[in-house]
């Protein structure tokens, strides 16, 4: 539970550093500290609020309760966070049961379960970026394109060409040439499309058993001329058991991790 914290932690970091515009690092390693004003005379006040390394520990700290305010946001657009999610929220809407297992319940596993599939991405974000960046060893524009490379490589093998077509046509941008000419602004959109089109497809799966118990169980009822009974209430136990019977929790984890690893 502490590695899985703290992987989360540094995935957080290293996909802030991704995300960020470049500008926004463009600070040199070692900042010339700011001269301190000379008094002139002895009615002069001479204010000296700290030396460089104090104010590059409070540029950190800020830095990092931005990222912790962020990381939700950052989680949903570059990871597979948002397919998990849905097709467990899918899954949840064809049992017929609207709040059973409960959002957090989902989020929960959802959140567990893409830091499982990302761990060889976030690992490499945290050799490659992370680690040299708190070591001194690079500066942040070097972190921001260490950060980079690993996540549009997971992106880059779960986007699909056509969404990255749409997406640069919607910017009015010229075609990129190769999958590194592809601008991050382009291709996180182009990802989350892509994900959430093969949540559906896992979803629209997994509704047709259901659907054909509940096709089953109503027709039996109007067969027998209970009219007022609604089906739901006949169907729900069947397929709670159908579930069951054939593991569905474990299929579609395992669908879900087997989809990243193609």
């Amino acid at each position: 539970m502490r590695r899985l914290l703290a992987l989360s932690v540094g995935a957080s970091i290293g996909v802030a550093l991704a995300l960020a515009p470049a500008a926004a690092f463009a600070t040199t390693a070692n900042p010339t500290p700011a001269p301190v004003p000379t008094p002139s005379g002895p009615g002069d006040l001479s204010i000296n609020i700290g030396g460089a390394g104090e104010g590059e520990s409070s540029v950190l700290i800020l830095l990092g309760i931005t990222l912790l305010s962020i990381a939700p946001a950052l989680l949903l657009m570059v990871s597979s966070f948002t397919k998990i999610f849905v097709v467990l929220a899918m899954t949840r809407n064809a049992l017929g049961l609207p709040s059973i297992p409960p959002n957090q319940v989902l989020a929960g596993l959802a959140l567990f379960l893409s830091l499982f599939i990302m761990q060889p991405v976030l690992a490499q974000v945290n050799t490659d970026a992370i680690q040299p960046l708190m070591a001194g060893t690079i500066d942040w524009n070097q972190a921001f394109e260490a950060a980079q490379g690993p996540l549009r490589t997971f992106m880059m093998a779960h986007t699909r060409q056509d969404d990255i077509a749409l997406m640069t046509r919607a910017a009015g941008l010229a075609n990129p040439t190769s999958p590194e000419a592809v601008p991050f602004t382009t291709l996180v959109p182009s990802f989350m499309i892509s994900e959430l089109r093969a949540a559906f497809i896992i979803g629209f799966v997994i509704f047709v058993p259901f659907l054909v118990i509940d096709l089953v169980v109503a027709s039996g009822l109007m067969a027998m001329g209970m009219m007022m009974l609604p089906p739901v209430m006949i169907s729900l136990p069947f397929k709670i058991l159908l579930f069951i019977l054939v593991d569905g929790w474990g299929l579609i984890v395992t669908t879900l991790v087997e989809s990243y690893q193609g």
